[in-house]
C-alpha cells in the first residue's frame, strides 16, 4: 500500500516547518517559498524543492515529504503556471519573478495544511512556529 502523498504542485508558495537539532537541543525552523519542482511518484521518496529570496540571494532547499524532520507543510498562495517545473525562476529577480495567484479563503487555507502527527509525536515538540516574527521597525510604526 502507498503512503498518502500530499497534493502539492509546482506553483504552490508553502511554508515548510522543519525539525532542526542544535546540539542537544531541537526546534522549529519555518522555510517559506515558491514549489518550483514536486518528485512525487507516490513513494517515500517523494520531494519538494522550494526556492526563496533571501537577502538577494538565492536559495533552495529540497524536503523529503516522508521525512520524521519535517513536521508541517502549510500552503499560503496558489499561482497560475503553465509549467511543471519552474526552472525559469532562477533567472528572474524582482516584479518579473511574481507569479499570477488564485484568490483562495481562509476556509480553503486551512484545508491545504498538511500536519504530519508522526514527526510531532516521535519527537515531543507540541508548538509550531505559524507566524513571522515581529521585528522593532513595524513596532516603532504603529507607537
Amino acid at each position: 500500500m502507498k503512503p498518502s502523498v500530499p497534493k502539492i504542485k509546482a506553483g504552490y508558495t508553502v511554508q515548510v516547518t522543519q525539525k532542526i537539532k542544535e546540539g542537544e537541543k531541537e526546534r522549529l525552523q519555518v522555510f517559506e517559498g515558491i514549489v518550483i519542482k514536486t518528485h512525487l511518484r507516490g513513494g517515500l521518496n517523494s520531494t519538494i524543492t522550494v526556492r526563496k529570496i533571501s537577502e538577494g540571494i538565492g536559495v533552495e532547499k529540497v524536503f523529503p515529504l516522508h521525512s520524521p524532520s519535517v513536521v508541517e507543510i502549510k500552503i499560503v498562495k496558489i499561482a497560475k503556471v503553465s509549467r511543471a517545473k519552474l526552472y525559469y525562476l532562477r533567472d528572474r529577480a524582482g516584479k518579473s519573478a511574481r507569479l499570477p495567484e488564485f484568490q483562495i479563503t481562509q476556509a480553503q487555507r486551512d484545508e491545504l495544511v498538511i500536519h504530519f502527527k508522526k514527526a510531532e509525536k516521535a519527537s515531543g515538540i507540541t508548538e509550531t512556529v505559524s507566524e513571522p516574527i515581529e521585528t522593532t521597525e513595524s513596532n516603532d510604526t504603529q507607537a
